[in-house]
């Protein structure tokens, strides 16, 4: 049975202080990384002997828009079936120099997955194969899941305040 404290030790080892912040939250293995580290983290993890995480199985974003330097963080969840173990990988990124290496060179499901989170949150993924939109459509100019939208329409006036709990 692979435990988070084996693999968290095996990541110390190899990768030392590029890979930081570890957590268990309801027991998922999290940590995070640089964007340079990234993609050898996840070749590490998906070709070692014992580890075998050969299943990506999600990307997306985050925007954390008060977190100067750090406005973005893109977050991949890799799982071993073999010892049904699930390790979530978390990189920060700047607003400013919004570019991640892609993981279709390892994973080819990161293709949609890549090109979702590109859609949404506007995250660059270097190198990716046809990084467009793929569920908005090509005219928006804007992405729908940041942070710089009011979540209300302030216009609207058929909005009673009572019948929202306020």
């Amino acid at each position: 049975m692979l435990t988070n404290q084996e693999v968290a030790e095996g990541l110390l080892e190899k990768f030392g202080d590029q890979v930081f912040d570890f957590e268990e939250p309801y027991g998922l293995l999290t940590l995070s990384t640089t964007r340079e580290e990234i993609l050898p983290l996840m070749e590490f993890l998906r070709d070692h002997k014992n580890y075998q995480v050969i299943f990506l199985t999600d990307i997306t974003g985050i925007q954390y828009p008060e977190n100067t330097g750090k406005e973005y963080v893109v977050v991949y969840h890799m799982h071993s079936f073999v010892h049904n173990f699930r390790i979530r990988i978390k990189v920060a990124i700047p607003a400013a120099d919004i570019h991640i290496p892609t993981a279709t060179g390892l994973f080819a499901s990161a293709n949609w997955m890549e090109r979702e989170t590109y859609d949404f949150f506007g995250i660059l993924f270097d190198g990716h194969p046809n990084l467009k939109r793929i569920l908005n459509i090509e005219e928006m100019d804007y992405f729908p899941m940041r942070k710089e939208y009011p979540l209300e329409d302030a216009t609207r006036e058929d909005k009673i305040d009572a019948l929202f709990g306020r």
